[in-house]
């Protein structure tokens, strides 16, 4: 299961020139300070699997209460950019953002490997579709080396709100609406969730991506492990 009831959850691709730099601001800066908000358990980093996963990357962070999300501490962060920020998003490309309800979260705890699904639900009654889905969760859940599934709806206001961070940036694609996040120990066994996925009446207009986890961060001092 994921650690809390709401989530970020962040798509986006990296110029080659800022590769690096992105990495080392990710690992020494961003995550340890998203992190250290109130409320915020945990941060993942995934990189594609294959090529046709697009955009390369998906960062997970995993909140205590959906409020967090939208708490006077996070925004701080983002209306308060540091420079090294600055700097590493000018490289970002096709970005995609979510401030997300889990509205269902089952599962062990983490795999390896991670597919996203990012649909259009057939219905608009959000109670609803998380009744009709809510099998579906338990379902794939039933397959082999299946580590987690979690269903997710991103919040549209929440998400629209234009910080100091986002302010003039031109790679930010629209918004997921709602996301299914499956998690297991290999590539192989995405592939039969993401099909059941794929084939629910209630799915449509989905984009697949399959990632593999490089980095994770909990709520530890920097000078832990």
């Amino acid at each position: 299961m994921l650690c809390g009831k709401g989530a970020v959850a962040i798509w986006n691709g990296i110029s080659e020139e800022g590769r690096l730099d992105f990495y080392q601001w990710h690992i020494n800066e961003h995550m340890p300070e998203r992190t250290g908000i109130p409320g915020f358990l945990r941060g993942r980093r995934y990189r594609a699997a294959d090529k046709e996963t697009h955009p390369e990357f998906f960062t997970l962070y995993e909140v205590d209460q959906f409020d967090a999300i939208t708490g006077e501490e996070y925004a701080k962060r983002l209306n308060a950019p540091t420079p090294w920020t600055r700097r590493t998003v000018q490289h970002f490309r096709n970005t995609s953002r979510g401030l997300a309800r889990v509205l269902l979260s089952e599962g062990p705890g983490p795999g390896g490997v991670l597919a996203t699904v990012r649909f259009q639900p057939l219905i608009t009654n959000d109670q609803q579709v998380a009744g009709e889905l809510s099998s579906l969760v338990s379902s794939v859940m039933q397959l082999p080396l299946m580590t987690g599934a979690h269903l997710c709806k991103s919040d549209e206001e929440a998400t629209g709100v234009r910080t100091a961070e986002s302010d003039g940036r031109s790679d930010l694609d629209a918004p997921p609406d709602w996301f299914m996040l499956l998690e297991a120990c290999t590539l192989e066994s995405l592939e039969a969730p993401v099909q059941a996925v794929l084939q629910h009446p209630g799915v449509r207009n989905a984009q697949v991506g399959r990632y593999l986890l490089e980095y994770t961060r909990l709520k530890t001092d920097s000078a832990a492990g």
